[in-house]
């Protein structure tokens, strides 16, 4: 954590004091805050042991660090995007009216969506059918879509602890959001005939889900303050925090690296970060940065990075991703479809 907020500290001087032509001999990054931690470890070490400056980290969100990214290719635009999910083919073509039209994507792994409490309290075992009848805006009831009326963990299941639904999560720009609407939300309300066989992602606003913004630390620090709430954030959050809080297994499995790396938890995602190639020739060092990011030393089954949390890929995928950045592979819309 001591690299996470040196590089914090050192993002926001060089932000509030570096005039464009400056910043050009430093990186700029933004984007998704699960990708934040393993980009600013990456970030601390090129700055130390390279002649470049520390690149500078923004935490955006997904969603806020592809607008910004795909806004054009001006000095003024980061050079690199994070994101806890894969580029849409919506951004891609926003990107190319704006005038990014060249884009090498950089897949760096695995991460699971953790659904984790307070360990003042027993582990809690979940289905992501429960999870989202606590958290949809309208439920199925009698067979008819109603406003969900339920305020406690125990009238959607008698199993569950008599406890107020309170659920801290990520805001609607988030990659993390994105993600847990596909793989919770969508996935079962698909499967339920009220629906009508379309995903479903409406989040209630009544106040049982609480908007705690892009920082997966400050819902880390607010579930230490309401022990009955739950929250919504990146595996590699839980993993940092495993000495005050405790996941939920989720239909069944329990959150580890060995089941988000072979998918088996539920609810896993990839991650990846996006380099606009046409800052290349302005900011050599956005490459060198890509190269030392997805080397075994940070990405690899011993690298650095499985250390704060990142499930690393299959040793075949790893490869593959690497050499699409070490030969600047051009990003299609074809490969979002």
């Amino acid at each position: 954590m001591n690299r996470i907020l040196k590089t914090t500290a050192i993002a926001a001087a060089v932000m509030g004091v570096v005039g464009v032509a400056q910043a050009r001999e430093q990186i700029r990054i933004v984007g998704s805050s699960t990708v934040y931690p393993f980009a600013s470890y990456v970030a601390e070490e090129f700055g130390a042991t390279t002649d470049y400056p520390t690149p500078v980290i923004e935490s955006t969100g997904s969603g806020g660090g592809l607008r910004l990214f795909c806004n054009g290719a001006g000095d003024d635009t980061p050079d690199i995007t994070n994101a806890s999910r894969r580029m849409k083919p919506s951004e891609f073509e926003r990107c190319a009216e704006n005038g990014v039209t060249d884009i090498t994507e950089a897949f760096i792994g695995y991460d699971g969506i953790a659904f984790a409490q307070s360990n003042a309290n027993e582990q809690m075992s979940v289905t992501r059918e429960q999870i989202f009848l606590a958290l949809a805006a309208q439920v199925p009831v009698d067979g008819e879509l109603v406003d969900n009326p339920y305020t406690r963990w125990s009238e959607i299941d008698p199993s569950l602890p008599d406890r107020e639904i309170a659920v801290y999560g990520p805001p609607t720009t988030s990659g993390t959001r994105d993600a847990f609407e596909e793989l919770v939300m969508e996935a079962v309300s698909e499967d339920m005939e009220a629906y009508g066989g379309e995903g479903y992602t409406n989040i209630r606003a009544d106040g049982a889900y609480i908007d705690a913004g892009e920082n997966d630390n400050l819902i880390v620090q607010r579930l230490s303050e309401n022990t009955e709430a739950f929250g919504i954030f990146g595996y590699s959050f839980l993993e940092e925090n495993e000495d005050t809080l405790v996941g939920s297994s989720i239909d069944g499995v329990e959150p580890t690296p060995e089941a988000i790396g072979s998918g088996e938890y539920p609810v896993s995602r990839s991650m990846y970060f996006y380099l606009k190639n046409q800052h290349g020739d302005d900011v050599p060092a956005m490459y060198e940065y890509a190269n030392l990011f997805m080397s075994e030393q940070m990405v690899g089954d011993l690298g650095y990075l499985k250390g704060i949390g990142l499930i690393p890929a299959p040793e075949d995928l790893r490869e593959e991703a690497r050499n699409a950045v070490a030969s600047k592979e051009q990003l299609e819309l074809s490969d979002l479809q």
